[in-house]
């Protein structure tokens, strides 16, 4: 745990290279799942293990680090030797009828994640947040796999670090879900979590400002990553009431990066619900909550929402102008400022953002050759967005005449909907649009084969709220 006396880790500062933190906890997370291993690694996390704080991986990361560094032991990676750690200290705590009520660091909390998953206590329960081994996740599939307990306020209305760091698990958690599986099926389930934290923020007290602060960062983006599993599977005004309340935390807490962030999620809602001035404008709200935040790659994500609704509005200029800022902002390259949530805004997202602008100004030729680029994606963590690429690419085929590529990109969707369990209502919506434009051209036997999968595969839906990407929450 945490020490006034912590040594920096300078071995695994050598080891990350040049990459930033944010990108090598990405590579952390990759490599967790080639071995099965799902880990919440982020920047902060890869900070504290290079300041010295965590001074030894629970097992889940050591088996990460060890693929990763195949040869090296935890002492060549800069770690203490666990017994050091551990000993008598951590068996007592075992052996106590009660857990502690404070979670003290990130290997802590898995260990106990661990210890309830194998049969501990409800206290370890509430304290701690339930996650789901990799196996039963793909036996079950993401809609039941559990998101966890934050707990509800103590005596008094106190809370501490164990209740923060709940609500921070609940975002990553989600996060990782959707990313996995997409919306439907997580969305219900989700609000328990959120307005328990919202309880938490409106009854509760601390008695550092410093734990007050993330209470409410951890809140508002809870409230956004809840009101993009609405987004996603089509409930738009309960997103729009989430967003709001995000913005509305944000400015209580006067927090420049949640703020950017709601910004960011209401003007891609409004795009997608056709409000396209409004989406503009959001966007231009979240550049300038930005604009002090370091991250190009924050203001490079905001232009290309604005450049959307410039787009929807048929202003071409604006949207070129806008993809420009945007380009300009991505390729500053990313940074220790990028926040967490990000993670999805690669060289797949740019271009498929892209895509969808030009599609919106009825450029078919750009949009085909930008979706393209985005469906190159192969990365398995991403599996909602790649059959959000795919569905894009098929669809802007199918506009464009190229009828028989469009049913085979269509049924490489099917293919990703029923091999990854995807439930994401934005992806049959737009597969089922390209079904619509797709039926004059039924003569075609690629173009029969396709339809007849489709309707034996995915349930009829109404038209979607449009298309859309994966990257709200």
């Amino acid at each position: 745990m945490a020490s006034s006396r912590a040594v920096p880790n300078l071995a695994f500062r050598r080891l990350r290279g040049p990459r930033s933190p944010a990108e090598f906890a990405a590579a952390v997370r990759r490599a967790g799942r080639e071995i099965g291993e799902h880990v919440a690694c982020d920047a902060r996390y890869v900070g504290r293990v290079e300041s010295g704080e965590i001074r030894c991986p629970n097992y889940a990361y050591e088996r990460v680090f060890l693929h990763m560094f195949p040869g090296l032991s935890l002492t060549d990676l800069g770690f203490v030797a666990r017994e050091r750690v551990r000993g008598r200290g951590a068996r007592a705590v075992a052996a106590a009828p009660e857990p502690p009520t404070t979670i003290p660091n990130d290997e802590e909390s898995d260990v106990l994640r661990r210890a309830f998953m194998t049969g501990g206590t409800v206290t370890v329960a509430a304290v701690s947040f339930g996650l789901a081994p990799a196996r039963a996740a793909a036996e079950r599939g993401g809609g039941t796999e559990p998101l966890g307990t934050i707990p509800a306020p103590r005596a008094g209305g106190r809370f501490g670090e164990s209740e923060v760091a709940a609500v921070e698990e609940a975002v990553r958690r989600i996060r990782l879900l959707d990313d996995r599986y997409g919306a439907d099926g997580l969305y219900r389930r989700a609000a328990e979590p959120l307005r328990t934290a919202y309880a938490l923020l409106d009854a509760g007290t601390t008695t550092r400002r410093s734990t007050a602060d993330r209470l409410t960062a951890g809140a508002g983006e809870l409230a956004l990553s809840v009101g993009w599993l609405a987004h996603d599977s089509g409930r738009l005004e309960d997103a729009r009431s989430h967003y709001a309340e995000a913005l509305a935390t944000a400015r209580v807490g006067a927090d420049p990066g949640l703020e950017a962030h709601a910004f960011s999620n209401t003007s891609f809602l409004a795009k997608d619900a056709g409000r396209f001035r409004e989406a503009v404008r959001a966007a231009q709200a979240g550049q300038h909550a930005a604009k002090h935040l370091s991250s190009a790659r924050l203001l490079s994500l905001l232009a290309m929402r604005e450049a959307a609704g410039w787009a929807g509005l048929g202003d071409r200029t604006a949207c070129e102008e806008a993809l420009g800022r945007a380009h300009t902002q991505f390729g500053r390259g990313a940074s220790d400022a990028d926040p967490e949530w990000m993670s999805f805004f690669g060289a797949p997202e740019l271009e498929f953002l892209e895509a969808q602008a030009w599609s919106l100004l009825g450029d078919g030729a750009r949009a085909v050759r930008h979706a393209r680029r985005a469906a190159a994606l192969n990365d398995p963590h991403f599996a909602r967005n790649l059959a959000l690429y795919h569905a894009q690419l098929t669809g802007d085929l199918a506009r464009g005449g190229a009828v028989e590529e469009a049913a085979a990109v269509g049924g490489r969707v099917l293919d990703l909907l029923d091999d990854v369990e995807v439930r994401s209502a934005r992806v049959q919506a737009m597969l089922a649009d390209t079904a619509r434009v797709l039926h004059a051209r039924r003569d075609v036997p690629e173009v029969a084969a396709f339809l007849a999968r489709h309707r034996s595969t995915v349930p009829a839906l109404a038209p979607g709220p449009g298309p859309g990407t994966g990257g709200g929450a």
